[in-house]
């Protein structure tokens, strides 16, 4: 038997403003300890009422640019009882760390298996999202229909997102990077709100390269039409590829390219991030062609070679970093696996874009 209990599945749904308070209702009690603790491990040298005011450059530039994410926001502040700057505050991952100390928090690894690649000739993607030791308690799967965008599922925390999927057969997963060239603008949290409303593979590659963006995820960027996009982005530049000749594509947490290498901002985590890439494009290597099925991919996401820096991750000695959910998409088809927890010993959960339709 597991030790995980499945992830609770939310579904909101209304104008940005109702499904913000619906999510915010939901998880109420999550959002609260979670805004509450936030304050309790502020950035060397920085008070609360400066992270506020910080807080507050980052979000006169978001409003004008996102009304609808504030709407969202604030109505999920209102449903969850709490101040609106401060959720806002803890939904920006760039300004909780000082400059210059740099540490990848998210440590997440993908595969994708393009239509190649796969035993079906459908495009299947894989993703661990690795995170503190007990974070897979404050992760939930929610479904957002919300008026004028097309259905989406999003899994993580509330009320960001780490990966998500859309009814106009577009999927977004990816990873965190460390870029040396941070700047004040529009989170990366919040662009990723903004790419999985989108209805198309440009439109998101367009959002991801936003000239406003504080930073960049590694995005990993996939459509039902077996289009892969992978944007290794900085708050300055970005390097945009695909799947490899033999239909493949794997990325971890630090710097591939040769363009965006002067960027790598946590050099020390970068070797051992190389250690899950490396495995993972040698997994990917190992099948043969036009094999590889969600089955696969799952066993690779439960592979534990070079623990504890492996792709299914558990805390070990002083490295406290758990994987807290797992996902292995059919984008071809809409159809969505995932389970919190490890992929090792976790309830599989299921759901279905059926059929799709923008």
């Amino acid at each position: 038997m597991s030790p995980f209990d499945p992830l609770p599945v939310i579904t909101v749904a209304g104008t940005h403003a109702e499904v913000g308070r619906q999510m915010g209702e939901a998880t109420r009690d999550m959002i609260r300890a979670d805004v509450a603790l936030a304050w309790e491990d502020l950035p060397a040298g920085r008070s609360k009422d400066d992270q506020l005011a910080l807080a507050t450059r980052y979000r006169d530039l978001t409003a004008p640019a996102m009304p609808w994410l504030m709407e969202e926001l604030d109505g999920c502040a209102a449903g969850a009882g709490v101040d609106p700057l401060e959720l806002f505050a803890c939904s920006i991952e760039e300004i909780w760390y000082a400059p210059r100390t740099r540490v990848t928090q998210g440590r997440c690894s993908d595969l994708v298996a393009g239509p190649t690649a796969t035993a079906d000739g459908h495009l299947l993607v894989a993703h661990t999202n690795d995170l503190g030791e007990g974070s897979h308690e404050r992760i939930v799967a929610m479904e957002k229909r919300v008026h004028g965008d097309p259905v989406i599922l999003q899994l993580g925390g509330v009320p960001v997102l780490s990966v998500g999927f859309n009814s106009a057969g577009l999927a977004l997963t990816g990873n965190e990077l460390s870029p040396n060239d941070e700047q004040l603008g529009i989170s990366r949290d919040h662009q990723v709100l903004e790419m999985i409303r989108a209805r198309s593979l440009e439109e998101m590659v367009a959002a991801s390269l936003r000239p406003d963006r504080a930073s960049s995820y590694n995005n990993v960027l996939t459509s039902a039409d077996g289009g892969v996009a992978n944007v290794e982005g900085s708050a300055t530049d970005a390097e945009v590829t695909g799947l490899d000749d033999r239909g493949h594509l794997a990325h971890t947490n630090h710097y591939v390219c040769d363009r965006m290498r002067p960027f790598e901002g946590d050099p020390g985590y970068a070797e051992r991030s190389r250690r899950r890439y490396d495995r993972a494009r040698a997994m990917l290597a190992a099948a043969p062609p036009a094999s590889i099925t969600m089955d696969d991919l799952h066993a690779m996401l439960a592979d534990h070679e070079n623990a504890p820096d492996s792709i299914c991750r558990h805390p070990a000695g002083d490295t406290r970093t758990e994987t807290s959910f797992w996902i292995v998409a059919d984008v071809t088809e809409g159809v969505i696996r995932f389970g919190r927890g490890n992929p090792c010993d976790s309830v599989t959960q299921e759901y279905r874009f059926e059929p799709y339709a923008a």
